[in-house]
């Protein structure tokens, strides 16, 4: 009798892996997302925020409208399943490349944030790498190996 609940104990634990893997991906596709989003106002405006730590790296105006641009098309594809993992990509190399600037050019705190800045691309960053590893298979060239 328990050799017979085998196989269907499998497939209600590959059912609920399933759905708990893909609640995972959405609650990273929105926070992604969200933090991608609302930092758009800040580098379009020019705020004085983006404008100090653009011209501090030495990218203003430039790479703040081009970083802004590609957060802008990294939000897009994330929330759009068939491309998640190309907007996770895009992401998590901006993300790096302001996290290298934090901790190198800029500094954890900017302008008295606290660290906020800071926090919130570790947190892009994560939720990239998270929906990478959950849309591996996708990945071109290696996608079929992982």
């Amino acid at each position: 009798m328990a050799c017979k609940d085998r196989p269907r104990r499998a497939t209600h634990l590959a059912a609920t892996l399933m759905k708990i893997s893909t609640i995972i991906a959405w609650i990273c596709r929105i926070a992604a997302a969200v933090i991608l989003l609302q930092t758009l106002f800040f580098k379009f405006t020019a705020a004085p925020e983006s404008v100090y730590i653009f011209t501090k790296v030495g990218l203003e105006p430039w790479g703040r409208v081009g970083s802004g641009i590609a957060e802008l098309i990294a939000a897009i594809l994330i929330l759009i399943p068939p491309t998640t993992w190309l907007g996770a990509g895009l992401a998590l190399a901006v993300m790096i490349g302001a996290i290298f600037s934090h901790l190198t050019v800029l500094g954890i705190a900017i302008m008295n944030d606290g660290g906020l800045l800071f926090i919130l691309a570790l947190a892009v960053a994560a939720c990239s790498a998270v929906l990478l590893f959950l849309q591996r298979r996708r990945l071109p060239l290696i996608g079929s190996y992982l």
